[in-house]
């Protein structure tokens, strides 16, 4: 069997070209050394080159003493040359930074819905659900935030709003939270207290909360090609989807069995699942989802049509996995990352009936569940980075770009 694809400077897209002809090309990767362990990552969503390569990167640290930063490029930030060491290991630099007490959970810029406008907008998860903007600013940089002046101002993150369940006595922790692509007025958040919350940011209002597992939820999506349908993960080991049209019930897309939980020094007398620890809906097909279990190396791949069973396995990490996305641009390809340094892009080819099926130039077929699980060992690339990877972004609007944070580093790395 052969062995997989090193990732190299060759792109999945069609026709996409990240650098203008006139521009030296891009070095294949970009490195950043940030001055606290990195867990929050995700790239902009914003159309042009200047916007799509920022980086929003969130802390972690158990001691309350968080940050959140925008990075970007030298040639992106304007940064006079007292403002920048050219012997500095890092490609990026940070162009905003504010105080984020409790560790961030996760980091989401707001889904590109057109038009522009003079700030642009990000929300993080942790102890509340919190909205930023990113604004434009040359003559005022407030306490707790750091900006660079450049030839259209500095810039700072600014605090926009607080969202907080007013009906709870307690504030527990938000464990993830998705932004809807479809319409991006909604949020979804996921708690230790079992309940998901979908919230209004425009009107800063809750719009529903549900008791969505029977243990804490550590996940949350909306399914990308509607508003309202959303899926979650837990510790009670279920893959759960609700729409918020009909929530009085919901569906219960998978579940694991007791032989797959954790194994501890004595069993209790009870089976106990294993925990799901995230989720992610395709972002070209929402029939199909993936989640991986706790300190399990494979991810398994889910059609919501065909409840119970993976219609895939992918099993070629030799350490837990910890993070995945989905491509933007290809349907059949999802990339993971691992405590076994490795970052994989897998072909899950299995799915490629219902992309032909899907093309009016194709003959028409008919679809068989499958009954079984295609279990998958060699990943489509490959890419050894320099510690555990803990989190990873691929970029929507520069799809030829896939970060990952491991440690104090962040790594963008060109296909």
């Amino acid at each position: 069997m052969s062995s997989p694809q090193p990732i190299a400077p060759t792109s999945f897209s069609q026709g996409y070209t990240p650098n203008p002809p006139s521009r030296p090309t891009r070095k294949e990767i970009l490195n950043y050394s940030a001055p606290w362990p990195v867990y929050g990552l995700d790239w902009s969503n914003q159309p042009t080159e200047r916007e799509a390569l920022r980086l929003a990167v969130g802390s972690f640290i158990e001691d309350g003493s968080n940050k959140i930063q925008v990075i970007t490029l030298p040639e992106f930030a304007g940064i006079e040359g007292m403002d920048y060491n050219p012997t500095s290991m890092s490609d990026w630099v940070p162009i905003a930074e504010t105080n984020h007490q409790y560790p961030v959970t996760k980091i989401k810029w707001e889904p590109y819905k057109g038009g522009h406008r003079s700030y642009d907008l990000l929300a993080t998860t942790g102890d509340y659900l919190r909205l930023w903007e990113l604004k434009e600013d040359a003559e005022h940089i407030s306490s707790g935030t750091i900006g660079r002046r450049t030839s259209t101002g500095g810039q700072q993150l600014v605090q926009k709003a607080v969202l907080a369940n007013t009906k709870a006595n307690f504030c527990a922790p938000l464990t993830s939270f998705d932004w809807n692509t479809f319409d991006p007025a909604l949020i979804v958040t996921s708690s230790i207290d079992t309940t998901c919350t979908v919230w209004n940011v425009e009107t800063q209002q809750a719009k529903t909360q549900l008791i969505a597992h029977d243990k804490e939820v550590y996940d949350v999506t909306f399914a990308g090609n509607n508003a309202d349908i959303f899926a979650s993960v837990g510790a009670d080991g279920s893959v759960r989807m609700f729409d918020l049209r009909a929530l009085e019930h919901s569906t219960i897309i998978y579940e694991t069995t007791s032989s797959l939980a954790p194994k501890g020094p004595t069993q209790p007398s009870a089976p106990q699942a294993a925990p799901l620890l995230r989720l992610a809906f395709n972002k070209l097909d929402a029939n199909y989802l993936s989640t991986f279990h706790m300190d399990s190396s494979s991810v398994q791949i889910l059609d919501i049509r065909v409840p119970g069973i993976p219609v895939s396995d992918l099993r070629g990490h030799k350490g837990p996995v910890n993070c995945m996305a989905w491509s933007p641009i290809g349907s059949t390809e999802i990339a993971t990352g691992s405590d076994d340094h490795q970052v994989f892009i897998w072909e899950v080819s299995q799915m490629r009936t219902d992309r032909e099926e899907s093309d009016p130039h194709q003959k028409a077929r008919t679809i068989t569940p499958t009954t079984g699980t295609r279990v998958l060992h060699e990943p489509f690339r490959a890419a050894n980075v320099g510690g555990e990877v803990n989190q990873l972004s691929w970029s929507s609007a520069s799809p030829d770009w896939v970060a990952v944070g491991f440690g104090r580093t962040v790594q963008a790395l060109r296909l």
